[in-house]
């Protein structure tokens, strides 16, 4: 900063409102500017963050980077905080509490403006780091009971209930669900107790749950999850996968099999994914605006941090509940 300023003939003062972007003539911003350019200089931001007391990240946590829903999210999230000046800082958790918890940790020493974490549970090491940090956290993806914060998401649970809903309307009386063993996922398991409680509300019998595979639960699962599923329950006339992927891996064992989808046995999924159109035959799924939740969590994020630079008391806001819908395709 010291040389930037001296080559332009102005204080580090004047440098330093220049890269906040603060009230300089137009004609002392471009000279200064031109300076920067030509040095290649780059802020410390550690160091403007520590002389502020605030950065311009964003932390943003989610369980993996490989899934496109999760990707969609943090797309949203961008889409939403960019405009105003907000970087993210990323982590991939990898489904552990422990690795939430030690990216927390590590990202607070950043001094984030905001968080925004994926789902509603936390070690308590978690929750305590958020609550004490005094900046607003939004939880996505789920609906928690006890949020830390503000909270955009769903209920997985009802998601499940209304795809099973959905297959005993077309006829079906013997289903059967896909889950992940790990209980690491618990969206997934909350679709799984979904599944569970629907079943038992229809009186459909005894649930048929086949429970396979870490997560993130990929397509290679699906053909061991319904080979299991059939030899289990061979008479299963229609099965809900705890996602696309799955669910995809399960139609292409079942062509393998020269079983007919739906003819023998029907196959849905859930989210919504690429896969789930482009699949022969196309997928009934559960589809959720991914992208729009990360755009809905970016701008409570927003709403939060405007009321704190106004000097208002932090707000509790009600929960922001996304819609699913279920999408009826061939495969159902």
């Amino acid at each position: 900063m010291s040389d930037v300023a001296e080559r332009a003939g102005v204080s580090k003062m004047t440098v330093s409102r220049v890269l906040a972007g603060r009230n300089v003539s137009q004609a002392t911003r471009e000279k200064v500017q031109k300076v920067i350019d030509e040095l290649g200089y780059v802020a410390d931001a550690a160091a403007g963050a520590l002389s502020s007391g605030r950065s311009e990240f964003v932390a943003v946590l989610v369980p993996s980077l490989s899934s496109s829903n999760f990707s969609d999210t943090v797309r949203g999230l961008n889409a939403a905080l960019t405009p105003h000046g907000l970087q993210l800082l990323l982590g991939d958790t990898d489904y552990s509490l422990e690795q939430e918890e030690l990216l927390v940790r590590s990202m607070l020493r950043h001094q984030p403006r905001c968080v925004a974490l994926t789902g509603g549970r936390h070690t308590d090491a978690t929750r305590t780091l958020l609550q004490r940090a005094g900046i607003p956290v939004v939880e996505m993806w789920d609906l928690p009971s006890d949020p830390i914060d503000t909270v955009v998401g769903f209920s997985n649970s009802a998601a499940a209930r209304a795809m099973v809903r959905h297959l005993h309307e077309r006829g079906y009386r013997r289903i059967g669900f896909i889950a992940g063993a790990s209980e690491l996922d618990r969206r997934g398991a909350d679709r799984a107790r979904g599944y569970v409680a629907e079943i038992r509300a229809l009186g459909l019998g005894e649930p048929r749950v086949i429970r396979l595979g870490d997560s993130p639960i990929t397509m290679s699962h699906g053909a061991p999850a319904i080979s299991a599923l059939l030899e289990a329950w061979p008479d299963t006339d229609a099965v809900m996968c705890v996602s696309d992927m799955s669910a995809f891996g399960a139609i292409m064992e079942c062509h393998r099999r020269g079983l007919s989808v739906p003819g023998d046995i029907a196959v849905a999924g859930f989210g919504n994914f690429e896969v789930s159109w482009c699949c022969q035959p196309s997928i009934t799924t559960v589809s959720v605006d991914a992208y729009g939740i990360g755009q809905r969590a970016g701008e409570t994020l927003l709403a939060a941090l405007a009321e704190r630079e106004a000097g208002a008391a932090p707000q509790r806001r009600k929960a922001a509940k996304i819609d699913f819908s279920v999408i009826a395709r061939d495969s159902a």
